[in-house]
C-alpha cells in the first residue's frame, strides 16, 4: 500500500513539474468530453419537450375538419366545401371498426363570457363527456361533463385555466356562475394550466355540453343545421391509425358526395404520424450531433496522444534510471498506466461537471415551446470518458513499454 501512495506522490509531483503541458492534456480531454455531451444535451432536449408537448394533447389523437372536395377528382378549382355532421360523427362510431372513441365537438370564439368580477372573449367548445378519455383534459377542481349533463342539457361549463383566472381573479369559480352570450352557466370545475411558459391557447378555453352548445350557440351560416366543427377520434391502436383515417375518410366522402381516394379533399392531422416525422427528423438530428461530438472528441483525443507520447519519450532517461535502481518492466508499466488513468480520467470527470453545470444554468433559462432544457446522458458520458481514457492511457503505456524493453545503458544514454 505504501508504495501505491508514493507512486501518487511521485505522480503529482511529475504533473506539477509540468504544469503548463498537464494543463493543456486536461483542457484537450475535459473539452472534448464537456462538447460531446452538451451537443448531445441539447437534442435530447428537444427531443423530450416535442414529446411533452405532444402529450399535452393527449395520446394518438386525430382530427378531421370540414374540408372542400373537387367536384372533378384532381382539379381542386372545382372544389365546394362542405361541412362536418354529427351524422359523420355517428357513422364512425358505428361503422369504423378501428376506431376505438371519437368525439364531436363544437367551436365558437365569437361568444361574450361575463362574471360578476370580469369579462372575457375566448373559444367556447362543446363536447360531449368522452373527449377528456381522449384528449388530455386534468382538472385543477370540481368535475368534468358527464353523461346526466348530456341527457339533461344542463347549463353548466368547465373553465380553461386561463379563462378561470380572467373571471375569477382569486376567487373560487366552482358553484359560481357565467353569462355566455346572456345565458347563465354554472361553473363545475376548473382546469390546471396546460402547456409550458407563455402557452395560453390552450387554456383559454371553456367547455359545455355539445347539446346545449348545438341548441343554443350552433355554427353561423346557411345550410350549418347539425354541422360541427372538428371530430377527434382515436385508433384502436398506434399501429392501427392509418387504417383509422382510412375508414373515416371514406364515411365523410360517403356521406358528403365525392370520392375518397383524393387526398386533397381532406383536412386533417394525425398526431402519431407527426410524431413519427418528428421522431425521424430528431434521429437525425441526434446522429449529427453526435458526429460533430464525435468530431471533437476525436480531436480531443489526437491532442492527449500526442502530448502523452512526447511526454513519456522525454522520460527515458527517468525509465532507464528506474531500472538500474532495481525497478522491473511491470513496475514502470503501472506507474504510467496510473499517471495517464489519473490524468484522463480526472480530466473526463471534470469536463462532465462543467457539462452538467452549464446544463443546469441552461434549465433555469425559460425555453420555446417544444424546448426542454438538455440533459446529462449517461451512456454518451461514459462514451466520452472511456474512449479518451482510453486513448489517454494507451499512448502513456506504447512509448513506456519501448523505454522499459531497453537495457539500462541505452535508456540512460537517451536525451
Amino acid at each position: 500500500m505504501r508504495t501505491v501512495f508514493d507512486i501518487f506522490a511521485q505522480i503529482f509531483r511529475n504533473l506539477w513539474a509540468h504544469k503548463l503541458r498537464s494543463f493543456l492534456t486536461m483542457f484537450g480531454i475535459a473539452w472534448g468530453v464537456g462538447s460531446l455531451l452538451l451537443l448531445v444535451g441539447v437534442g435530447e432536449g428537444f427531443r423530450s419537450g416535442n414529446k411533452r408537448e405532444m402529450a399535452e394533447f393527449g395520446r394518438d389523437i386525430m382530427f378531421i375538419f370540414p374540408g372542400r372536395a373537387p367536384a372533378v377528382k384532381g382539379s381542386m378549382n372545382s372544389a365546394r366545401a362542405y361541412l362536418l355532421t354529427y351524422q359523420d360523427y355517428q357513422d364512425i362510431r358505428k361503422e369504423a371498426p378501428h376506431v376505438r372513441n371519437a368525439c364531436p365537438l363544437l367551436s365558437r370564439e365569437d361568444l361574450h363570457e361575463v362574471s360578476e368580477f370580469a369579462s372575457a372573449g375566448v373559444e367556447i367548445l362543446g363536447a360531449e363527456p368522452q373527449l377528456n378519455q381522449i384528449s388530455y383534459l386534468p382538472l385543477k377542481e370540481g368535475r368534468w361533463l358527464n353523461e346526466m349533463d348530456i341527457a339533461q342539457r344542463r347549463n353548466v361549463i368547465v373553465l380553461g385555466n386561463e379563462l378561470l383566472k380572467t373571471l375569477f381573479p382569486g376567487r373560487p369559480a366552482v358553484g359560481a356562475f357565467v353569462l355566455l352570450n346572456g345565458m347563465r352557466f354554472e361553473v363545475i370545475g376548473s382546469m390546471p394550466h396546460l402547456g409550458r411558459g407563455n402557452n395560453t391557447w390552450l387554456n383559454m378555453r371553456g367547455y359545455i355540453p355539445f347539446p346545449v352548445m348545438a341548441a343554443y350557440f350552433p355554427i353561423k351560416g346557411e345550410n350549418h343545421q347539425n354541422s360541427i366543427s372538428i371530430i377527434e377520434y382515436q385508433p384502436r391502436t398506434t399501429a392501427d391509425h392509418a387504417l383509422a383515417q382510412d375508414e373515416v375518410n371514406k364515411i365523410v366522402a360517403r356521406n358528403h358526395g365525392f370520392d375518397a381516394s383524393d387526398e386533397n379533399s381532406f383536412d386533417e392531422w394525425d398526431s402519431i404520424q407527426s410524431s413519427k416525422m418528428v421522431g425521424t427528423i430528431f434521429d437525425v438530428m441526434n446522429w449529427f450531433l453526435g458526429a460533430v461530438g464525435m468530431v471533437t472528441l476525436a480531436l480531443g483525443a489526437i491532442g492527449v496522444i500526442n502530448i502523452m507520447l512526447v511526454a513519456v519519450s522525454e522520460r527515458t532517461h527517468e525509465i532507464g534510471l528506474r531500472k538500474a535502481l532495481g525497478a522491473t518492466n511491470r513496475s514502470i508499466l503501472f506507474h504510467f498506466f496510473l499517471e495517464g488513468l489519473l490524468l484522463t480520467l480526472t480530466s473526463g470527470l471534470i469536463g462532465m461537471g462543467m457539462a452538467a453545470g452549464l446544463m443546469a444554468m441552461m434549465g433555469t433559462v425559460q425555453g420555446p415551446g417544444g424546448f426542454d432544457p438538455p440533459k446529462l446522458v449517461p451512456m454518451s458520458a461514459l462514451l466520452a470518458i472511456g474512449s479518451l481514457t482510453l486513448a489517454g492511457v494507451v499512448a502513456g503505456l506504447y512509448p513506456a513499454r519501448k523505454a522499459a524493453m531497453l537495457q539500462p545503458v541505452e535508456a540512460l544514454r537517451q536525451e
